[in-house]
């Protein structure tokens, strides 16, 4: 455990932390995550996002370990995940990458290989996304605790099926990993703090963190953990190490 991982469990300011990087209280009532409760949200680990993708987010494939180990611990114990992912079908995209789609960008396509999520992160479950059950936004799943919701835009709260999922469930801790932590992953943390959900960014199993872009939700009582923390703190054992 890193110290300045150790300075978001107990809130003492480790030397060289970022400033702002340990929450105010260790015990704050109303932001300290229920691990052991929560719901594991994956963001955008799709084929074409990884190296070798018709477009590859630096770093992605790197986490992928460190996700397959989030996935293993959730699955084991049978807590809820879900994967959030991106479809690009007509002009119901992001303003920034309209025209590039618009002109036949082949990203995440719709029935493509290259929208499929990494397939080294749905070992034994059903992988393949139906994609008119997705673009409709409903919930598709993929195993006995595990779904996949279509995201249009960049927070996996928005115009999506997640909020109500989560509150069917009664989770009230989300934790955040995946693709690419400026982007979609920090949407999503904002509208999950908005929310007031509870919320644990795992800061080695998403791609494009940094010290400053941590500083940044760890001052809004977003806990930064590592995928070996979280997984002890959910399961009492160590990460599985493949």
């Amino acid at each position: 455990m890193s110290g300045c991982e150790s300075a978001a469990l107990d809130a003492s300011v480790a030397p060289g932390c970022p400033p702002g990087l340990a929450p105010s209280t260790s015990s704050d009532e109303f932001t300290a995550p229920h691990v052991a409760s929560s719901a594991l949200l994956v963001i955008d680990t799709q084929v074409d996002f990884l190296d070798g993708g018709a477009s590859p987010i630096a770093g992605t494939s790197d986490v992928l370990p460190e996700i397959a180990e989030l996935l293993q611990a959730y699955r084991r114990v049978g807590r809820p995940v879900v994967h959030v992912i991106r479809l690009y079908d007509g002009d119901d995209v992001d303003l920034v990458r309209r025209a590039a789609v618009r002109d036949g960008a082949p990203i995440v396509r719709p029935g493509t290989k290259g929208a499929q999520i990494a397939p080294s992160l749905l070992t034994g479950v059903d992988t393949e996304l139906d994609s008119d059950i997705l673009l409709a936004g409903t919930v598709q799943r993929v195993g006995e605790n595990e779904v996949v919701i279509w995201k249009p835009r960049w927070s996996a709260f928005f115009r999506t099926p997640l909020d109500d999922y989560l509150k069917q469930l009664a989770v009230e801790t989300v934790v955040v990993a995946g693709c690419n932590f400026p982007n979609c992953p920090r949407a999503t943390i904002f509208d999950a703090s908005e929310r007031d959900y509870r919320v644990v960014v795992v800061e080695d199993a998403t791609s494009g963190v940094t010290s400053e872009r941590l500083a940044d939700v760890v001052a809004l009582g977003v806990r930064a953990l590592s995928t070996e923390a979280v997984v002890r703190e959910l399961t009492g054992q160590p990460a599985a190490r493949s």
